[in-house]
Order: structure tokens, then C-alpha cells, then sequence
């Protein structure tokens, strides 16, 4: 072989080669520019606009449970309100306006033996929520799914309580699982 044609064929290799890098990077400049105008999805914050009481029983296996404190903490596990159990097991609280969700109520037994409960509250729309074991497991496990939200709250439900097929739909309960199956609420 010749020089002049063994330096057509590396001039050749060598454009060729340049060639496609240029059209790598261009692909890949495309995709970055592409990425930048990708939307951001921003996690709707709710929050209660304005004052409201929250209420319920709260009760354990053997009943409603007749003295203990509530104390309602939010995300940041700092004290928003508090109250004491009334003598039925009935308890109400007022939760400051512009209070962020979501919110913890948890049930403080009187008896050094006695059991604390917790229940999580993620709509500012529902203002009864009950305070049970059934509650406690369910909002632990939604908390160690990565938080409480509605999403992780109807998981942990479907996996703490039997859910008849009837009522269950492709995108979860129908109804409202809390007040149904003894959920959240």
C-alpha cells in the first residue's frame, strides 16, 4: 500500500471519528437542555386556615379508657395543643389556625403502666379521629413507609385491617377507609 492512501484512510478514520462525537454531543446537550425544562411537582402544603377542634374516643382492647392527657405535636414533634381525657374517653382539642399538617395526637396514660396511643391527621377537613392500638399500629407503619401522609395511611391500613373485596378499588378503598374499617380516624 501506498503512503498517500494509508493517509487517506486514517484522514478518513479520523473524520469519521470526529464526526461522530459531535453528534454525541449534540444528543447529549440535547438531553440536558430537555432535562432543564422538565416540570417540578411542589407537595401542596395543608394546613388548617383556621381554628378547629378535633375529638374522639380514646380506648383500648378493654374500652373507652377514662384518664390520660392528649398532646398534639407537629411534624417537628413540637407541642401545638393539649388536653385532658374526659372522664368517658372522650377528648376535644383545639388546634391553632395555620397549624401545618400533617399532626400527631398521642394519648399519655395517667397509669405508669398504661399504654400511649397515637393516632396521625393529614386532613384539615375531618375533625374526628379516634385513638386506638388499631390507630397506633397503623400510623407507625405509614410512619416507617416515610412519613405521614394520606397515601402511606391507606397502605398501612390495607395492611392492618381486613378489607372485604367489595369495598376495595384499584386506586384503594371505596369510601372512607378511617371510619369504615377502624382506621385512622
Amino acid at each position: 500500500m501506498n503512503t498517500d492512501s494509508s493517509c487517506s484512510i486514517l484522514k478518513y478514520k479520523i473524520l469519521c471519528t470526529l464526526l461522530l462525537l459531535i453528534m454525541v454531543s449534540c444528543f447529549l446537550t440535547g438531553c440536558e437542555k430537555s432535562n432543564q425544562n422538565t416540570a417540578t411537582f411542589k407537595q401542596v402544603v395543608k394546613k388548617y386556615e383556621q381554628a378547629t377542634t378535633l375529638e374522639g374516643v380514646v380506648s383500648n382492647n378493654d374500652g373507652p379508657i377514662k384518664a390520660g392527657t392528649i398532646k398534639v405535636t407537629d411534624n417537628n414533634e413540637e407541642l401545638v395543643a393539649s388536653t385532658a381525657l374526659q372522664n368517658n374517653g372522650h377528648y376535644s382539642v383545639k388546634i391553632p389556625a395555620d397549624t401545618v399538617l400533617p399532626i400527631v395526637l398521642t394519648f399519655y396514660p395517667e397509669a405508669a403502666d398504661g399504654e400511649k396511643l397515637i393516632t396521625a391527621v393529614v386532613h384539615p377537613s375531618i375533625t374526628k379521629y379516634d385513638i386506638n392500638p388499631l390507630t397506633t399500629s397503623i400510623a407507625k407503619k405509614a410512619q416507617a413507609m416515610g412519613g405521614y401522609t394520606h397515601a402511606n395511611l391507606v397502605r398501612a391500613a390495607e395492611g392492618t385491617v381486613t378489607v372485604p373485596d367489595a369495598n376495595k378499588t384499584t386506586a384503594g378503598f371505596r369510601g372512607d377507609p378511617t371510619t369504615q374499617y377502624g382506621g385512622w380516624h
